[in-house]
């Protein structure tokens, strides 16, 4: 499978996250316009560079003119992340970690949540940001875990209802639609999860360095 890393404009990643997905399989890396200027602070040389091009300093666009492909897309109706997304997807690209996709602006944060939804079915996407890992899925999904790790579950509307093998606090065809009811750190009790979904997605947040620890992804 074809697996790439995209850095974003927000807060950086650190280099140890970096490399975690790297070894992982994730070993092509694009940075979405000044998620570039990250990763020269990182000694990260990224394969390639995407967006209008606005964000990334002149000196960063100096220091990767011939060491990585700069493709500037002028286009506005779609962020620099979702134009590195597209690109990964016509490439073929099967998975990719979105990492820089938070920040100071809480805007630039829902609209990067909002960009896992919308690209759903087209690309698998994970998101990390801080300590936490958060995947999407939309059926019966089964992952390795560890006895005691903390795993939050979003939903969105009513329609959709999740049940759970191997957390404490079971969901049995519940819905937990976003702003009414959530299940914020339920707990493993089992070294195997089950999720089974129904008629929506759901966002699945785990603690990434407990995952780390635990080889768990």
């Amino acid at each position: 499978m074809k697996k790439c890393i995209i850095i974003a404009n927000g807060k950086s990643p650190s280099k140890k996250v970096v490399d975690a997905f790297y070894k992982k399989g994730f070993n092509t890396i694009i940075c979405a316009d000044g998620g570039a200027n990250s990763a020269r602070n990182l000694g990260i040389t990224p394969d390639f560079i995407i967006g209008d091009l606005d964000s990334i300093s002149l000196s960063t666009l100096k220091y990767f003119k011939n060491k990585s492909t700069v493709i500037k897309i002028k286009r506005q109706n779609d962020t620099d992340v979702e134009k590195c997304l597209k690109f990964a997807i016509r490439k073929k690209f099967d998975e990719v970690v979105l990492l820089g996709v938070t920040g100071d602006r809480l805007d630039h944060t829902i609209c990067n949540l909002g960009i896992v939804i919308k690209f759903f079915g087209r690309i698998k996407i994970y998101l990390s940001a801080e300590s936490s890992f958060l995947t999407s899925i939309n059926k019966t999904t089964e992952f390795n875990s560890k006895v005691g790790e903390t795993i939050s579950i979003y939903a969105f509307d009513d329609k959709t209802k999740i049940s759970s093998v191997g957390l404490k606090y079971k969901l049995n065809n519940t819905a937990l639609p976003f702003g009414v009811r959530e299940s914020t750190s339920n707990v493993s009790f089992s070294e195997k999860i089950i999720l089974k979904i129904k008629n929506g997605i759901v966002f699945v947040i785990r603690d990434f360095n407990f995952m780390k620890k635990h080889d768990l992804f």
